[in-house]
């Protein structure tokens, strides 16, 4: 059975997005995003497009491992 990890997140700028996006598509285990009512594709720039970036977002990872890419990603962790 596969773990699901969540974490809160937050972003910036635009960039922070084109960042995130090309971080998680390395990986291959499911990325979600959820902002308000929208649950949007982690790997998909145009549905980044959908989040209120003026809050925090809700980021879930079903894997087992993941410790790599919440390593590249801790710049955008809400701590």
């Amino acid at each position: 059975m596969t773990a699901t990890k969540t974490v809160m997140i937050h972003f910036v700028t635009i960039a922070d997005l084109y960042t995130f996006v090309s971080i998680a598509t390395k990986y291959p285990f499911d990325v979600v995003l959820k902002s308000g009512h929208y649950n949007v594709d982690g790997k998909s720039l145009m549905g980044m497009y959908c989040l209120d970036l003026m809050h925090d977002i809700e980021l879930t990872v079903h894997t087992d491992g993941g410790e790599e890419f919440f390593k590249e990603i801790d710049k955008f962790i809400v701590k």
